[in-house]
């Protein structure tokens, strides 16, 4: 993960939060989105929300579009939960539709440790092998919820990808991913750089190679 700062949602979708009736609750109204098949809102969603996360996925950080065909309107806090809180956008991330994981293993359950946080980018710990490790109950609770590769029983094809594309990602910026670098300040100047957008996009997977690389710092 990467933390997300939410900043102002779509002015279409503000507009139409404020303009709607009061004849059914949040949530209902959310399902009205899709029912009334307003692919107008709903698509202006999930660009503005890939653009604000530099169109990665909010939990896995591969790369999105923001288009209907890789993403969806993911919420954190899950709707069944808090319907209050169906048309929050602060409560609206975008999240690739990966079977499985992500957005479809989230579903209702509780997701105690989110990307709108800062301690998503410490509590979890990732891998030169493609694994994620979660160092508190929390992150533990959150790689099994999203199911985001702990082990290659639960998310061969994430950890596979991950550590294909992270290892190809270092290489790019001149690091072996065999062999751990000692020079700290080199290490920084690759974090920055990898945590910079360009034309606003991320590299698949830059948060991931950035978390790898802090662990390498003495």
């Amino acid at each position: 993960m990467r933390k997300i700062t939410k900043g102002q949602p779509p002015s279409s979708f503000s507009n139409w939060v404020n303009q709607k009736p009061t004849d059914k609750n949040e949530n209902e109204w959310f399902a009205e989105l899709y029912n009334q098949k307003r692919w107008d809102l709903v698509g202006d969603l999930s660009h503005h929300n890939a653009q604000e996360q530099f169109y990665l996925c909010a939990y896995c950080c591969v790369q999105i579009t923001g288009d209907y065909t890789d993403t969806v309107n993911e919420h954190v806090e899950a709707r069944k939960i808090n319907p209050s809180r169906s048309l929050d956008h602060t409560n609206i991330v975008a999240s690739c539709k990966t079977k499985n994981q992500c957005d479809s293993a989230h579903k209702a359950q509780a997701l105690p440790l989110t990307p709108l946080t800062d301690e998503c980018e410490t509590e979890l710990k990732f891998k030169i092998s493609g694994r994620v490790e979660g160092l508190t109950d929390r992150a533990k609770q959150a790689i099994q919820v999203l199911n985001l590769g702990d082990d290659e029983r639960n998310n061969r094809a994430l950890i596979e990808k991950r550590k294909q594309l992270s290892h190809n990602l270092m290489y790019t910026h001149g690091i072996n991913p065999q062999q751990a670098l000692e020079d700290d300040e080199l290490l920084k100047s690759v974090i920055d750089d990898l945590l910079t957008p360009k034309d606003g996009n991320l590299d698949a997977f830059a948060p991931v190679v950035a978390n790898i690389l802090r662990n390498w710092i003495s």
